[in-house]
């Protein structure tokens, strides 16, 4: 319409009639065949009738009419194929979906006395899935989690990913010995993965009121977030080797006993975090930024360091992150404080059998299946 207007009030006839062309053109982008046909029906009809206005002579209008109507014929084919393509992506983007709902399983809010947050950016964000994996796990031995990150990226990563995440949740649960649990992953991947991969994890277990066992494995120290709103590193006793290179360096990871009172909280995340960086090529200073927008709502605080992450690279990251945030909320009732038998350490190791469900969730560590 907009050609046929400047046709119109300039009068130069044939000139300004090829442009028609663009409407079925830019009709492609946006509508299917039939809205594309549509379109360059209507050109090719107003090209006519402006011909015959201005009693174009010759073949020039043929030559013309010719020319709009091939390229609404290719427009229509382009708009076809570009459907096609979004359909396909659609399903990719579905089954990507399931994928991450079956690989990194939602978690959720509350988890006995603790309340939980994650939040995890792919960097392939098509994909929705990337080699970041978290799990966390209620099971007879007190709740557990993990948080890692697979050396590489893409399907390889996300294998391996699923590898570990296997796994870590079948152990969890059989496993009365944290650093058990830690070496049934290493042998796993000892035996499937190749000499050059590995992954760096930090494994996380509450076996008892007020008190965490955390073994590193080459991974980033959590922070530490006390009631008074202190960030600390929770540094590991011994630097222990990521998951898979044990053989090579034959270091073992060692358990740390991490004091947890109500209203502490943990928060574990993966190097696509603090690797993170500005236009000035500066990283993300993670425990600043935690400092920050730390609050009694782990969902809250980790939306708000989530933003803050996204600009400070200025608005899409380039490596998978992940960030899960525990808290301890829930006040340890009087008078329920299990009897010293329970936590008897078996050969020096803290070794916790299952409780009996008598005793209230909210009263221990454990929760149920």
């Amino acid at each position: 319409m907009v050609v046929v207007l400047v046709d119109l009030l300039t009068g130069a006839g044939l000139p300004w009639l090829p442009l028609m062309a663009a409407g079925p053109a830019l009709a492609a982008t946006t509508n299917g065949p039939r809205g594309v046909l549509c379109v360059g029906l209507l050109a090719a009809a107003l090209c006519a009738a402006l011909s015959t206005v201005y009693t174009v002579p010759g073949r020039e209008p043929v030559a013309v009419l010719s020319a709009v109507l091939a390229v609404t014929a290719a427009s229509a084919l382009a708009s076809e194929l570009r459907g096609r393509r979004e359909r396909v992506l659609a399903a990719v983007r579905s089954v990507a979906e399931a994928a991450q709902h079956a690989l990194l399983k939602p978690v959720p809010e509350t988890v006995g006395p603790f309340q939980v947050a994650v939040r995890y950016s792919a960097a392939a964000a098509e994909a929705r899935i990337g080699g970041d994996l978290y799990a966390l796990v209620p099971t007879p031995h007190g709740v557990r989690l993990i948080v890692g990150d697979v050396r590489g990226k893409g399907l390889p990563a996300v294998s391996t990913a699923a590898l570990v995440l296997g796994v870590f949740r079948e152990a969890a649960y059989d496993e009365p010995d944290l650093l058990a649990v830690v070496g049934r992953i290493e042998r796993s991947l000892a035996r499937n993965l190749g000499p050059d991969d590995f992954v760096t994890a930090v494994v996380v277990g509450c076996p008892r009121p007020g008190e965490l066992e955390v073994v590193n494995c080459g991974h980033a120290p959590p922070l530490l977030i006390t009631e008074a709103g202190e960030v600390e590193p929770v540094e590991p006793v011994r630097p222990a080797p990521p998951l898979g290179l044990r053989a090579l360096s034959g270091e073992h990871p060692e358990l740390h006993l991490l004091p947890f009172a109500e209203g502490d909280q943990l928060l574990l995340y993966t190097d696509g975090v603090t690797e993170a960086r500005d236009h000035a090529r500066e990283f993300y200073p993670l425990a600043e930024g935690v400092a920050r927008h730390v609050s009694d709502e782990p969902a809250r605080t980790l939306s708000a360091v989530h933003a803050d992450l996204l600009a400070h690279v200025g608005g899409r990251l380039h490596d998978d992150a992940a960030l899960l945030l525990l808290r301890k909320s829930i006040e340890e009732p009087a008078g329920n404080e299990p009897e010293e038998t329970d936590h008897a350490p078996d050969a020096g190791r803290g070794v916790v059998p299952v409780r009996s469900e008598a005793v209230p969730v909210a009263a221990s560590c454990r929760g149920g299946r």
